[in-house]
């Protein structure tokens, strides 16, 4: 039978079937009224508001789709108010069209009993039909089905509980869901008991294993939990012994995740371990709208991200300067498909080019830099301090110069945790970054109005390089993963934290501050490591091993936020903090950076770096007296370790 004859064919018996249940109402409805007995008198009414009722309910009854036999199979509660509102709908259209056609001799007492008796076997005849449809899904489930507990009894777990049910195919049986709520110990969600909480779970599988009824996997269907609630729940899951998965949401349920064990998204709950900051971005909006801003670095991660953001709220213009053309297109064509009606300007160029630097602020009429250019890896910059300095350093100082020369309103650098007690080239180069925005001081420059800020950061989750993505590529080939050592730690935030980090301090800032968020307890990268595996739905160090490489020139197992001797300054906001320390002046750096222009042009690394700890003593460099990658040691290595040696 071809689908088009089939398709008519359902419709037609639905048809009938609406036609036969509005029929059936009105005609009880009169048997109801004159108790069973039809009187002469009445029987030209009783055939012209049969007529009327049939045309009426059936011409809206249609025009609402509830003819429809295929949506009759998954009624529910929400159907079950749409149809008594469709009724009433439809007995006052009849009622009204009926009283103008027959007048006042109509049985009043009918249009009520027509009401009730046609709702009440709409009802009967769509839920019988879904009673058929589950019938079916029982008796048609295969004998070799696995046995699994539902974490959560929730939406999620619910609507997984209703999609093994009417889908055999999977071949799981739902026992039972787990839920810490208290309330719901005991009771029944979509038919299915709940047996205890997440702490009884080891006992309910050994309960369930003795009664024949085997438990094979622990299903975690909590997807608006914290990440601290999702990892408690998928531990006390492997303490079973069963298998553990985690079901995020509706669209992966429907998809068969359960059948297949693959890495699915991580999202930032699982894996911060907190919540994450909101910051008031109503005081942005109103220092952004109407303004030009400038954005270096905006093909990065934090660049991108920052010139999304700012996109939402009104510049007048927005100019996203990069060196990187390709990213820069990409970027440019993601802005103009969002928001057509921005006024953008996607600039290649490079900070290290003064001029051009300066002609864009001049020409654009730049109010606010978002400064978020800079070498960023530390690996690849230990091999590359000549590139490091002069992009992370002199990049940032012919900004400033700009910025402080035009009268710029306000001036932001993005900065590190690195940046703090450096023993890594890219700490070194973006704590003097720090120092050489401070200096640009507005009370020590007469006539100048520009505000100078850095934002300190810690680690950002899924930018390019930071360890998630690496992960995940590990998982994703089945390992190993590998982690540097068993006791690194680290600060993270999300990038949308970074951002409206950075947007915020745009408002608060009044003079040369550095702003941190407050990201929480630092995060050991072995636990991050294991929670995405676990996340992934493998057994960490058994599907997938961990392997730990050693520390890479410039790493250091935990990354302070704070220098010695900074004090630590509240702020309106109570995730944002100011961290004022040593401050130099802009008399003191204005003939080092000459002396570092020189020595860049000889490259000099060892004067550079002698050069560079003038300014920032506490750099101590991480000295390791054998620096590989594998069986291959790295290019430059022995030079750098010289070097170190020498400064320190």
């Amino acid at each position: 039978m071809s689908k088009p004859f089939a398709l008519l064919r359902w419709r037609f018996y639905a048809a009938f079937g609406q036609l036969a249940v509005i029929a059936l109402a009105f005609i009880a409805s009169w048997l109801l009224r004159f108790e069973f007995v039809f009187p002469k008198n009445e029987q030209l009414n009783f055939q012209e508001g049969l007529l009327i009722t049939i045309m009426v309910k059936m011409v809206i009854f249609s025009f609402m789709g509830l003819h429809m036999m295929s949506y009759w199979e998954h009624q529910g509660f929400p159907e079950l108010v749409r149809l008594f509102e469709y009724n009433v709908l439809t007995s006052l259209a009849t009622s009204l069209a009926i009283y103008f056609v027959i007048g006042g001799e109509f049985p009043r007492s009918v249009y009520i009993l027509d009401f009730l008796l046609c709702l009440f076997f709409s009802g009967a005849v769509r839920f019988s039909v879904r009673l058929r449809r589950e019938l079916r899904a029982r008796l048609a489930t295969p004998r070799d089905q696995r046995g699994i507990l539902i974490y959560g009894g929730g939406v999620a777990g619910i609507a997984l509980a209703r999609e093994i049910r009417d889908n055999p195919k999977l071949r799981y049986k739902v026992i039972g869901f787990i839920d810490d709520d208290l309330r719901k110990i005991g009771a029944r969600l979509a038919g299915i008991p709940v047996l205890g909480s997440g702490v009884d779970a080891r006992q309910i599988c050994q309960k369930q294993a003795a009664a024949g009824n085997p438990v094979s996997e622990i299903v975690v269907a909590m997807p608006s939990a914290s990440g601290k609630d999702i990892r408690a729940a998928v531990a006390r899951g492997k303490q079973t012994g069963t298998t553990t998965r985690i079901v995020p949401g509706l669209g992966e349920l429907i998809s068969g995740i359960l059948a297949v064990r693959r890495m699915r998204e991580i999202s930032v709950s699982d894996l911060l371990g907190r919540d994450a900051v909101e910051l008031d971005m109503d005081v942005v909006r109103r220092a952004i709208q109407g303004r030009s801003v400038l954005v270096t670095g905006a093909a990065g991660s934090i660049g991108s991200e920052l010139c999304n953001q700012l996109a939402k709220f009104g510049p007048r213009q927005l100019i996203a300067l990069d060196q990187a053309e390709s990213e820069l297109f990409r970027l440019e064509h993601d802005l103009r498909a969002k928001y057509p009606e921005l006024n953008l300007v996607a600039q290649v160029g490079d900070i290290r080019d003064a001029r051009h630097v300066e002609l864009i602020i001049e020409q654009y009429a730049v109010n606010t830099i978002c400064h978020a250019a800079a070498y960023k890896h530390v690996p690849i910059m230990q091999r590359q301090v000549c590139e490091a300095v002069r992009n992370n350093v002199l990049g940032t100082w012919n900004l400033a110069q700009a910025a402080w020369r035009l009268n710029v309103s306000t001036f932001l650098m993005i900065s590190t945790d690195k940046a703090v007690n450096p023993t890594s080239i890219m700490g070194l180069t973006k704590r003097i970054a720090e120092l050489m925005v401070c200096a640009h001081r507005s009370e020590l420059n007469p006539g100048h109005h520009t505000k100078f800020v850095c934002v300190r950061f810690g680690n950002v989750l899924v930018s390019n390089g930071s360890v998630v993505p690496i992960f995940q590529k590990q998982i994703a080939a089945g390992g190993p993963v590998t982690v540097t050592h068993p006791d690194m730690r680290r600060y993270f935030m999300t990038v949308q934290e970074a951002v409206q980090l950075v947007l915020q301090a745009s408002t608060m800032g009044k003079k040369s501050e550095i702003f941190v968020l407050d990201m929480g307890k630092p995060v050991k990268i072995v636990d991050l490591a294991t929670d995405m595996i676990s996340l992934a739905g493998f057994v960490p160090g058994e599907d997938i091993e961990i392997r730990f490489t050693g520390l890479r020139p410039g790493e250091k197992l935990f990354e302070e936020i704070s220098l010695e001797g900074e004090h630590i300054m509240p702020t309106d906001h109570s995730k944002i903090r100011i961290f004022q320390g040593r401050q130099l002046t802009f008399d003191q750096l204005a003939p080092w950076v000459c002396n570092l222009q020189n020595l860049l042009w000889r490259r000099d690394e060892l004067a550079i770096l002698e050069h560079m700890k003038l300014l920032v003593p506490e750099y101590h460099p991480y000295i390791e007296e054998t620096i590989q990658i594998g069986e291959v040691e790295h290019q430059g290595a022995a030079v750098l370790r010289r070097a170190f040696k020498a400064v320190s």
